[in-house]
């Protein structure tokens, strides 16, 4: 089991934008490894490739005992209300804000052997699927905040311990 150690907020690769997955070989196949070891652990929904220093558009999903991934995803549907939820990010431990997200998403992709997959899903799921699409545009959870809440979150970030030692 490989657990990747989580990229922070202010380390670059969590803002830029990720490169498709061109070749599906034993590096893919590892890094799909170590996506779903990663995202495994108890009280994490999901992680994307750039929050274990990989720039490429690949994220795991871990939500109600279902553990799965997607390569080179697309969000294809948004629908349902658009709602405030409480929303973290490995990225930016402790810190927890209302984040307008859809009630419903669904996005398309492929497994590492290049066939098509669909992951769709409400609530938490589509929460989930929402962000580490996010995540592979190089956008926090953040970057969603209405500008009261986005202050206030900054303002947290800044006078967090990890932030300091960062």
């Amino acid at each position: 089991m490989t657990v990747r150690q989580i990229r922070l907020f202010g380390d670059p690769v969590l803002k830029t934008r990720c490169e498709e997955i061109m070749s599906f070989d034993e590096k893919t196949a590892a890094l799909v490894e170590d996506l779903l070891d990663t995202a495994s652990i108890a009280g994490r929904a999901g992680v994307a490739a750039p929050q274990i220093g990989v720039n490429l558009r690949a994220f795991s999903y871990h939500v109600d005992k279902k553990l799965g991934y997607v390569l080179n995803p697309k969000l294809v549907e948004l629908s349902g209300k658009l709602r405030l939820v409480e929303e973290g990010c490995l990225s930016v431990p402790g810190l927890w804000h209302l984040t307008p997200r859809y009630e419903i998403a669904r996005v398309t992709g492929v497994d590492r052997d290049g066939n098509s997959v669909e992951v769709a899903g409400e609530g938490l799921l589509a929460q989930a699927l929402q962000h580490e699409c996010d995540h592979l545009d190089g956008l926090l959870y953040l970057d969603r905040l209405e500008a009261d809440e986005r202050k206030l979150a900054m303002r947290e970030l800044r006078s967090s311990d990890w932030f300091m030692a960062n």
